[in-house]
Protein backbone atom coordinates (compact mmCIF):
# COMPACT_ATOMS: atom_id res chain seq x y z
CA UNK A 1 0.00 0.00 0.00
CA UNK A 2 2.69 2.29 1.30
CA UNK A 3 5.06 1.75 -2.26
CA UNK A 4 1.83 2.27 -4.26
CA UNK A 5 1.38 5.64 -3.12
CA UNK A 6 5.05 6.66 -2.89
CA UNK A 7 4.32 5.50 -6.95
CA UNK A 8 1.39 7.68 -7.17
CA UNK A 9 3.46 10.73 -5.14
CA UNK A 10 6.63 10.50 -7.71
CA UNK A 11 4.44 10.21 -10.22
CA UNK A 12 2.35 13.77 -9.54
CA UNK A 13 5.66 15.35 -8.84
CA UNK A 14 7.34 14.05 -12.18
CA UNK A 15 3.77 15.71 -13.99
CA UNK A 16 3.69 18.92 -12.16
CA UNK A 17 7.57 18.90 -13.03
CA UNK A 18 7.02 18.87 -16.14
CA UNK A 19 4.21 21.47 -17.00
CA UNK A 20 6.10 23.68 -14.62
CA UNK A 21 9.21 23.37 -17.18
CA UNK A 22 6.57 24.70 -20.22
CA UNK A 23 5.27 27.47 -18.08
CA UNK A 24 8.86 28.49 -17.33
CA UNK A 25 9.61 28.45 -21.30
CA UNK A 26 6.39 30.18 -22.04
CA UNK A 27 6.95 32.83 -19.46
CA UNK A 28 11.12 33.02 -20.63
CA UNK A 29 9.76 33.78 -24.17
CA UNK A 30 6.98 36.48 -23.02
CA UNK A 31 9.66 37.87 -20.97
CA UNK A 32 12.56 37.95 -24.01
CA UNK A 33 9.47 39.52 -26.60
CA UNK A 34 8.51 42.25 -23.69
CA UNK A 35 12.14 43.30 -23.54
CA UNK A 36 12.98 43.10 -27.26
CA UNK A 37 9.91 45.11 -27.76
CA UNK A 38 10.87 47.77 -25.01
CA UNK A 39 14.47 47.88 -26.77
CA UNK A 40 12.83 48.82 -30.16
CA UNK A 41 10.95 51.26 -28.39
CA UNK A 42 13.77 52.84 -26.62
CA UNK A 43 15.94 53.11 -28.99
CA UNK A 44 13.69 54.18 -31.47
CA UNK A 45 15.59 51.97 -34.25
CA UNK A 46 11.59 51.24 -35.25
CA UNK A 47 9.49 54.32 -35.60
CA UNK A 48 6.95 54.58 -33.06
CA UNK A 49 3.97 53.82 -35.73
CA UNK A 50 5.41 50.80 -36.05
CA UNK A 51 6.73 49.96 -33.14
CA UNK A 52 3.13 50.30 -31.43
CA UNK A 53 2.14 47.35 -34.05
CA UNK A 54 4.41 44.50 -32.68
CA UNK A 55 2.52 42.81 -30.34
CA UNK A 56 -0.35 42.81 -33.04
CA UNK A 57 1.99 41.59 -35.60
CA UNK A 58 3.40 39.20 -33.23
CA UNK A 59 -0.14 37.78 -32.45
CA UNK A 60 -1.33 37.24 -36.08
CA UNK A 61 2.34 35.88 -37.15
CA UNK A 62 1.16 32.80 -33.80
CA UNK A 63 -2.23 32.63 -35.40
CA UNK A 64 -0.42 31.69 -38.68
CA UNK A 65 2.29 29.45 -37.52
CA UNK A 66 -0.48 27.69 -34.90
CA UNK A 67 -2.64 26.57 -38.32
CA UNK A 68 0.32 25.90 -40.26
CA UNK A 69 1.59 23.44 -37.69
CA UNK A 70 -2.57 21.72 -37.56
CA UNK A 71 -2.37 21.97 -41.24
CA UNK A 72 1.37 19.90 -41.56
CA UNK A 73 -0.41 17.76 -38.62
CA UNK A 74 -3.52 16.73 -40.68
CA UNK A 75 -1.50 16.14 -43.90
CA UNK A 76 0.80 13.87 -42.11
CA UNK A 77 -1.34 12.27 -40.16
CA UNK A 78 -0.09 8.35 -39.18
CA UNK A 79 -2.53 5.97 -40.65
CA UNK A 80 -2.67 2.58 -38.34
CA UNK A 81 -4.52 0.00 -40.54
CA UNK A 82 -3.87 -2.46 -37.59
CA UNK A 83 -5.64 -0.20 -35.05
CA UNK A 84 -8.53 0.44 -37.55
CA UNK A 85 -9.38 -3.30 -37.26
CA UNK A 86 -9.27 -2.92 -33.18
CA UNK A 87 -11.71 -0.28 -33.65
CA UNK A 88 -13.98 -1.68 -36.14
CA UNK A 89 -14.41 -4.45 -33.77
CA UNK A 90 -14.97 -2.77 -30.72
CA UNK A 91 -17.41 -1.10 -32.66
CA UNK A 92 -19.53 -4.26 -33.32
CA UNK A 93 -19.01 -6.04 -30.51
CA UNK A 94 -20.70 -2.40 -28.83
CA UNK A 95 -23.19 -2.60 -31.42
CA UNK A 96 -24.24 -6.35 -30.59
CA UNK A 97 -24.41 -5.24 -27.21
CA UNK A 98 -26.54 -2.82 -27.36
CA UNK A 99 -29.11 -5.20 -29.29
CA UNK A 100 -28.59 -7.83 -26.94
CA UNK A 101 -29.88 -5.17 -24.59
CA UNK A 102 -32.93 -3.86 -26.74
CA UNK A 103 -31.24 -0.44 -27.28
CA UNK A 104 -31.83 0.37 -30.87
CA UNK A 105 -28.84 1.40 -32.54
CA UNK A 106 -29.88 2.66 -36.11
CA UNK A 107 -29.28 1.28 -39.34
CA UNK A 108 -26.01 -0.49 -40.68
Amino acid sequence: MQLCLAHKWIAEQFIIANSMKHVVKILTLVVAITAFWIGLLQTSVVPCSHTWLLPIYFIVSLGCYGLLMVGIGLICFPTCPQEALLLQQDIKEAKEYLKRNKIDVGSD
